[in-house]
């Protein structure tokens, strides 16, 4: 009986030291994919901020310029955008920003307006497929390592429904990276986009800069804002890929380090374990040599 308990114990050890090696692989895998990550979302900033300046800049220049992507409509359809991973072991990162998707569409259906969902990553897609939410488009294998293509395939997509009126805003559920340690489920607006002269911090921002520069524009600024609001909206989208890319990789890595040291602890559990079970076993077997000893002395 011991030594059928023995094996068992072994087998389990033999298991948990192939997992630990798995698992610390992906460890040092996401280690070192996430430093990429991380100069990426550092280089993608200023290009969204100096794009945020130039169309507040040609906002005011441009007046009261209308265009469909700043029309402000009363809310019917709402588009819910949530960027989630195409792979899992990665801690509560797709859990977080699921949540709190699903609890906005709740919210949103009590206030009697139409959620409509548009998925990245394999994991949002099969979480409200499951649950039977109708799903307007998913694009799948975006979120390793997104490029600015896929931004724009996904920015199209919405300024599409949103231009004919098949939704009448946007938001985007994603997880904003912070540092490797902190990462924050976050939700934001997308469209319709808020006019460039209402952002008065922003403004307030620029001109503690310095003096405001003169431009001359051509063609117009209302023409040349409108050229510019498209890219503007890609390049929101593209950094929060890039955010929520980051994110997955830094939970990543913290998930598998802790597997790796529950793989350790858990190794040291069973090892002595099968030390209590042998040591049982050779009591055994000494009790049975001993008793047999005494029963041949006896007779």
């Amino acid at each position: 009986m011991a030594s059928a308990e023995l094996r068992i114990i072994r087998r389990r050890i033999v298991s948990v030291q192939s997992t630990k090696k798995i698992t610390r692989a992906m460890e040092l895998i996401a280690a070192s994919r996430i430093l990429k990550a991380r100069e990426r979302v550092k280089a993608a900033r200023p290009y969204a901020e100096k794009m945020a300046e130039v169309v507040r800049n040609v906002g005011r220049a441009s007046g009261e310029v209308q265009h469909p992507l700043l029309e402000q409509r009363e809310l019917a359809k709402m588009g819910i955008l949530v960027i989630t991973s195409d792979r899992g072991l990665a801690g509560g990162y797709n859990s977080s920003v699921i949540r709190l998707a699903e609890r906005r569409v709740a919210d949103l259906r009590t206030e009697g307006v139409d959620a409509r969902l548009y998925v990245v990553g394999k994991k949002a897609l099969g979480y409200f497929s499951y649950r039977k939410y109708h799903i307007e488009r998913s694009f799948l294998g975006v979120t390793d390592q997104p490029g600015y293509g896929d931004a724009r395939a996904i920015a199209n997509t919405l300024m599409e429904a949103y231009a004919t009126g098949a939704i009448d805003a946007v938001e985007v559920f994603y997880t904003e990276y912070q540092s490797a340690m902190n990462q924050i489920a976050a939700r934001n607006p997308l469209l319709p986009i808020t006019p460039p002269a209402g952002e008065k911090d922003a403004v307030e921002e620029d001109e503690a800069r310095g003096p405001a520069v003169s431009y001359s524009y051509e063609p117009d600024p209302g023409e040349i804002l409108g050229r510019l609001l498209p890219r503007y909206v890609e390049a929101d989208i593209f950094g929060k890929l890039l955010d929520s890319s980051a994110s997955e990789h830094a939970a990543r890595q913290r998930a598998m380090k802790a597997a790796t040291e529950n793989a350790d602890e858990l190794v040291k559990v069973l090892t002595r374990t099968a030390n209590q079970a042998r040591q049982a076993e050779i009591t055994t077997e000494i009790s049975e040599i001993v008793g047999g000893a005494e029963a041949l002395s006896q007779a």
